[in-house]
């Protein structure tokens, strides 16, 4: 009855619309009653254990550095250099909004940000070369998912805490996926290009690479801090979040000066209400996710599945299909911390690293961000683009195979994710 309760309110309150971190907060606590009550202090403490947590820190900060780095006009640096780099190929700038966000993706690590930051500039230079808006808002919201895959990535913070998994190990295993997913898109720009006679958008000249170079150079600083740092165990990841929000505010406002006070109050306030938001999703899922544990969830679900196929192969394709679908119906760090407890130790039973495993869900859940009703970068990208909804996110659609493809080849390859960190760590 507890577990009819917990999941029945939590469909009903996700179709009626409430907010991701009161459905898991208002459902855990009805089951809680109609399970006979526990002490309020219980609740409290569990809400408070499950944000009391060293890694967490690092997400205001690379909140707030991925906000710095829009504002202080770096997206624009980073777009120039890789027009110059790869606007050359037939397609350029389908190509340059893949390029582009493989840069920021070393700087915001959020899908969202590379969305409605880089997204902007994107959009409006591919509308005013004549590229059709569908294709223009399917490859930048199809690309923005690399952002979290390349470190530093938020969601990954959020799994390394959920599943007690070295971070800088997560990081590591991120960047090979993360190429595979740009290399991947570029093949389907290349294709459209092919298909449509999509013009290519500069000739390739040295002097202008080197020229960009140079006006990016201190931006494309921002990841080789934030990547090399913790790689070479000069930073954990909270201190290089750190490092980046100082290093980005140095940027904007004493060597670019485009950083006004006003703009960082401003930019200020909205990491602070993003961070408080992700956090009381975390604390509602603690209480969500000890209830799950505390009746035994894990262990069931995990007997239910191997009772219906004994082969890895095809658990594996399941538990897919299940993160598949619970992205696109549930907002990523709510999904991460709901899902680790359930399908981690299944993960584990079969033999898959929990570090590739975290690969894996994160890529699944990027995907979920591209497809209805939630969409999360299909409605930010339908507002900057002025694009309805429904054609981006039908514009989207052929974008998500090779992203798919990819997520396959990292389930069943466990190389491509686990090389990097074995190398490094282990």
């Amino acid at each position: 009855m507890t577990l009819f309760v917990l999941f029945g309110s939590l469909l009903l309150m996700l179709v009626l619309g409430f907010p991701v971190m009161v459905t898991l907060g208002a459902s855990s606590l009805a089951a809680i009653l109609v399970e006979g009550g526990v002490p309020d202090f219980i609740v409290m403490h569990r809400m408070v254990g499950g944000m009391d947590s060293f890694p967490l820190l690092s997400i205001p900060f690379f909140v707030l550095a991925g906000s710095l780095m829009n504002s202080a006009g770096i997206t624009s640096r980073i777009f120039d250099f890789a027009r110059a780099i790869v606007g050359w190929m037939p397609g350029g700038l389908g190509h340059v909004n893949v390029g582009a966000s493989v840069i920021f993706a070393g700087m915001s690590g959020a899908a969202v940000a590379d969305a409605g930051g880089l997204g902007a500039i994107e959009i409006k230079a591919m509308r005013q070369a004549g590229y059709d808006p569908g294709f223009s808002v399917g490859i930048t919201a199809a690309s923005s998912t690399i952002g979290p895959i390349i470190p530093p990535s938020l969601p990954l913070v959020i799994y390394g805490v959920m599943a007690s998994t070295s971070i800088g190990q997560l990081f590591a295993a991120g960047l090979i996926p993360g190429l595979m997913m740009a290399g991947a898109l570029m093949l389907m720009v290349a294709w459209y290009a092919h298909r449509y006679q999509y013009p290519r958008d500069i000739g390739f000249a040295l002097h202008r690479v080197w020229h960009t170079f140079c006006r990016a150079f201190l931006s494309l600083m921002t990841p080789l801090i934030i990547v090399g740092g913790i790689v070479l165990g000069i930073f954990t990841a909270t201190e290089a979040a750190i490092a980046a929000v100082i290093y980005a505010m140095m940027l904007g406002a004493l060597v670019y000066r485009t950083l006004s006070w006003k703009r960082l109050i401003s930019v200020s306030m909205e990491t602070i209400e993003t961070t408080g938001i992700i956090m009381m999703i975390i604390a509602a899922s603690s209480v969500f996710s000890w209830l799950l544990t505390s009746h035994h969830v894990a262990e069931n679900f995990a007997s239910w599945m191997l009772a219906f196929t004994s082969s890895p192969t095809a658990i594996l394709l399941l538990m897919t299909l299940i993160l598949f679908v619970v992205g696109c119906f549930m907002e990523t760090i709510a999904a991460i911390t709901i899902l680790v407890p359930v399908l981690l130790p299944i993960a584990v039973s079969l033999g898959v690293d929990p570090v590739q495993f975290g690969i894996i869900m994160v890529l699944n859940l990027m995907i979920g961000l591209l497809t209805p009703p939630v969409g999360l970068v299909l409605y930010v990208l339908s507002q900057v683009s002025k694009v309805p909804f429904e054609r981006c996110a039908s514009a989207t659609m052929p974008f998500l195979i090779p992203l798919i493809l990819v997520l396959m080849l990292v389930t069943f390859v466990p190389g491509l994710s686990l090389w990097l960190p074995t190398l490094i760590y282990r």
